[in-house]
């Protein structure tokens, strides 16, 4: 097939870096309700820690699925491709061919759904999006797509809200509202993927209120931990988990607060070709280090993504998570 996500004859493959037994130690060393990874697997600058050499972009994007998930550390991944274009079953079943029975994925779920404003190549809003929060458009385009396509290595259903207008700001308890009817029409995961979870991950302070908060309760959903610029610091998020304990970790480790709110491209300039750690965010580190001893170690599951963009290098800063967890459960 001319879309498949597998290799045509003749095409090349993506090889794995040489495993690393210091890797391997660790990574057995780490509880199996933990599970770290990138946002997405298509960085040539990876070469020596996840590929063999260095390969194209387009090739990683395509083939290095399989590679990725050899790596000791990794676990999971954020697709996030699927934000932009929703993806159908048998593009998810062909990511969940490509990994072993105990990856499990974090999905984000599309843009359509998202983002309350239609936009232009160039992100600028052009008019209201009347499938904003629109249940049925949800379960037919994200969910069940998904959960058909992935099955039991379905992990995290994303729903990261885009930056709202300042219109749909100033009335708040109509957009929770619409995001609980969108969560309640979520039929229960856990049939078919065991380790599901749906998760909110929002760009906006005004949503972290006691109504966004019963709205999850209620629905049986959690809140993703956004680590980004736009939203306060991890421990000033922190509440929101202890009102919605017990239950997983969702957290996406985004971008480095240096860069400002809209400062991602200019940190994916500075960072490229994501080979090294440039900024080391101590604080953000040693807090979620924290956070998912906690977690594992209460038995709940614990989904973590990191971005380049948060200090340079993702897979470096996955090895410094998994070391302090380790150590810190010793």
């Amino acid at each position: 097939m001319q879309n498949s996500l597998f290799p045509e004859p003749g095409a090349a493959l993506v090889g794995a870096a040489p495993p690393d037994a210091a890797l391997i130690e660790l990574a057995q060393a780490l509880p199996p309700n933990l599970r770290l990874g990138g946002s997405s697997w298509n960085y040539p600058g990876w070469a020596g820690m996840i590929w063999d050499r260095e390969y194209p972009e387009a090739t990683l994007s395509r083939y290095g699925l399989a590679a990725y998930a050899k790596y000791p550390l990794f676990r999971t991944v954020s697709i996030d491709r699927s934000f932009y274009q929703p993806l159908s079953i048998t593009q998810f079943a062909q990511y969940a061919a490509q990994v072993p029975d105990d990856f499990r994925f974090v999905v984000k779920a599309p843009s359509m759904v998202c983002d309350a404003q239609l936009r232009d190549d160039s992100g600028r809003g052009l008019s209201s999006n009347d499938s904003f929060l629109n249940a049925e458009v949800a379960l037919r385009s994200f969910v069940e797509p998904a959960l058909a396509g992935l099955g039991r290595k379905l992990g995290a259903l994303v729903f990261q809200i885009s930056p709202l207008p300042f219109v749909l700001l100033d009335n708040m308890d109509a957009q929770i509202g619409r995001l609980h009817d969108l969560l309640r029409s979520i039929p229960d995961l856990r049939g078919i993927a065991p380790d599901a979870v749906v998760a909110v991950e929002v760009r906006d302070p005004q949503w972290l209120s006691p109504q966004f908060i019963e709205a999850l309760r209620a629905s049986g959903a959690t809140y993703c931990m956004g680590l980004h610029a736009k939203m306060p610091r991890i421990k000033e998020q922190l509440p929101i988990l202890r009102k919605l304990w017990p239950g997983p970790l969702v957290c996406r480790w985004n971008l480095n607060p240096l860069h400002g709110a809209y400062g991602y491209e200019d940190a994916e300039r500075q960072y490229e070709p994501f080979d090294r750690l440039q900024d080391i965010d101590s604080e953000t580190r040693a807090a979620l280090v924290r956070v998912i001893a906690g977690t594992v170690g209460a038995g709940q599951n614990a989904f973590v993504t990191v971005s380049n963009q948060a200090e340079g290098c993702a897979p470096l800063s996955i090895v410094a998570l998994a070391e302090a967890v380790r150590d810190l459960r010793r």
